[in-house]
């Protein structure tokens, strides 16, 4: 067994679904999780800052896992700092496995993003960066990152409420409609071609029909404030992941003025929580040996 090194590796996080692309699309976002790995004496410590970091520090916590299971050695130190709030529909676990893996030394971090919460297409955005189209195939993840243009910015509603993935999941029909699975098919070319050219993206490629309407009634304020980051400028809206963070896709020279715009449309409707306005992230997932 080789010995460990000593590094750090930062990832995205990662806007999902994108409306029409349920469990399909994702973008990577520059809002980012870092974690360190480096040998120790004796015994495991974990230190996490920042978002998230009231979670269990022992062998428990998800990058700890992750490490030990990468490099078979417990003696290690394993320090994370995240800013990406957690259970908001923003990638925070495959970010963070993601992330943990890589500093570990795994050179699978597509495989190892989406062993945690079997979503391809959260763990395809930390990895490559970018936007992604991801599958499952054969049980196993696959992704191929697509044009995006670069000049486009997102204003992410982050309400101060959590949304479980497995609660969002458990609220979905079923069974879907002929029609519903057309209109969505439909959508997610246009929204493809659009997020590769601004000047080419237009409000309806965000829609959707599977998964929004019904996730509404665990968010009953969200359809309104779609509408809302829409008037407000953004090119289109949608939720991002399972929620409750919405996105607002808006070309660069508008992006602050729709951001500027979210926080009374949120007061409006009595929803508490922050406004963040984002760069695409490009590059996905970076290591640095630093020993």
């Amino acid at each position: 067994m080789r010995p460990v090194a000593h590094r750090v590796a930062r990832a995205p996080a990662s806007s999902a679904n994108l409306g029409p692309g349920f469990d399909a699309l994702a973008v990577a976002l520059a809002l980012y999780v870092e974690v360190e790995v480096k040998p120790r004496p004796a015994g495991l410590l974990v230190v996490t800052e920042g978002e998230g970091a009231e979670i269990a520090t022992g062998p428990s916590h998800l990058a700890a896992r992750l490490a030990t299971e990468v490099t078979g050695e417990d003696r290690l130190e394993v320090r994370v700092r995240s800013d990406i709030p957690v259970a908001r529909g923003l990638g925070s676990s495959a970010a963070l496995a993601v992330a943990a893996a890589a500093a570990a030394g795994a050179t699978n971090l597509l495989d190892r993003g989406f062993s945690i919460d079997h979503h391809p297409e959260n763990a395809a955005a930390s990895v490559l960066g970018g936007l992604v189209a991801a599958a499952v195939v054969n049980g196993a993840p696959v992704a191929l990152r697509m044009n995006l243009d670069p000049t486009f910015r997102f204003v992410v509603i982050i309400p101060a409420r959590e949304l479980e993935t497995k609660a969002a999941r458990a609220a979905l029909p079923e069974m879907v409609s002929r029609e519903d699975a057309v209109f969505n098919l439909g959508r997610m070319g246009l929204l493809v071609g659009g997020l590769a050219d601004h000047d080419r993206l237009f409000a309806t490629a965000g829609d959707d029909r599977l998964h929004q309407g019904p996730r509404s009634v665990l968010f009953p304020e969200a359809p309104a404030l779609l509408v809302g980051l829409r008037e407000a400028g953004a090119l289109t809206s949608c939720w991002s992941g399972a929620g409750p963070s919405l996105l607002g896709i808006c070309r660069a020279d508008d992006a602050a003025n729709v951001a500027e715009a979210a926080v009374p449309l949120m007061e409006r409707h009595g929803v508490a929580g922050r406004v963040v306005l984002l760069e695409p992230d490009l590059t996905g997932c970076r290591v640095e040996e630093l020993d």
